[in-house]
């Protein structure tokens, strides 16, 4: 397939399945807010350095013991910590179906068992994610905001630009990992193994197959859109809670605020969740166009010659041909 028919089919597959767009819109969700929050955090970190009165970890907890009841503050904080523990595991349940129901859609196969596909490929695709944690400029944010806060030595600038270079790496081996959640899906083949197939087919094909540059343009279209998500959607919650508070109590202020920074989270995220099945849905298809050729990296494949030497030995009508 051409690089238009390949961006053609993921979109159509996009628009067609509505299993891959629901699985998507869980996707974006979880991912959406567990950003969204680790931007607030470091937003109101990054006001109270400037202002020399660094913000501690459990500041917010004594705003709100101090301001609401026992009850609603253990409520808030459990739910907190609950809510955040989903968006960091869940989002990798979505990832294997939505990859599993798009390999199956290209394959014009009945678009099914989208729960099982997600259930069965969980582990692997999580620890495939894990591996890449660092390649995450959410995380890389938040790791430098610890740094600049509690290391007092001129060493945390040095530690800084380590993270950087680290970053900057986890991303090059995170893009020449790209087909591994594919092959993991697709094939179900170990961790290890999945990247490595991953960087034979992409360091074999980077200069001869145009349509990997295109895939990683729809990759930053997506990129642009969550970072536009995630620097708004913040402002203007902290805009409402401002100027809510003016008039009432921070609690209905900032609860408000909340709202109504959900519900813009869920309209953003249904959006997002085409973006995102269209990512997956072409790297899916790439995968499979790209299997079709060898591997510049094999010269003789041993199985296909072992195959090539028992047909020739059946048409020959040779005894014992099939346990030669």
């Amino acid at each position: 397939m051409t690089p238009r028919e390949i961006i053609a089919e993921a979109w159509t597959i996009t628009l067609r399945e509505k299993s891959l767009r629901r699985w998507g819109i869980f996707n974006s969700l979880l991912e959406t807010l567990l950003t969204t929050k680790l931007v607030i955090y470091q937003v109101w970190f990054l006001i109270s350095y400037l202002r020399g009165k660094p913000a501690g970890f459990f500041d917010d907890v004594i705003w709100l013991h101090q301001n609401v009841s026992t009850v609603a503050l253990v409520s808030i904080v459990g739910g907190f910590c609950f809510l955040l523990v989903l968006e960091w595991i869940l989002p990798n349940l979505a990832r294997g179906a939505i990859i599993g129901l798009a390999a199956k859609a290209y394959k014009k196969e009945p678009v099914k068992g989208g729960l099982v596909l997600a259930i069965y490929n969980f582990f692997p695709l999580f620890a495939v994610h894990e591996f890449f944690f660092l390649a995450g400029f959410t995380t890389v944010l938040t790791i430098i905001s610890l740094i600049l806060r509690y290391v007092m030595t001129d060493l945390k600038f040095f530690m800084i630009v380590f993270i950087v270079l680290f970053w900057f790496l986890s991303n090059i081996l995170k893009f020449l990992s790209s087909f591994a959640e594919p092959a993991i899906v697709i094939h179900r083949v170990s961790i290890f193994e999945a990247m490595g197939r991953s960087f034979r087919l992409i360091l074999s094909y980077l200069s001869h197959v145009m349509f990997l540059w295109l895939l990683l343009f729809v990759i930053s279209i997506r990129i642009a859109f969550n970072a536009a998500l995630v620097l708004v959607i913040p402002g203007i919650a902290f805009g409402i809670g401002f100027l809510l508070a003016l008039f009432s109590s921070p609690v209905i202020a900032y609860s408000i605020a909340t709202g109504v920074g959900l519900i813009l989270i869920l309209i953003a995220s249904y959006f997002f969740a085409y973006l995102h099945v269209f990512k997956e849905a072409v790297w899916t298809i790439t995968y499979f166009e790209l299997k079709k050729f060898k591997d510049l990296v094999i010269i003789e494949d041993e199985d296909e010659d072992k195959e090539k030497e028992e047909e020739k030995a059946e048409s020959s009508g040779l005894p014992g041909a099939a346990t030669a």
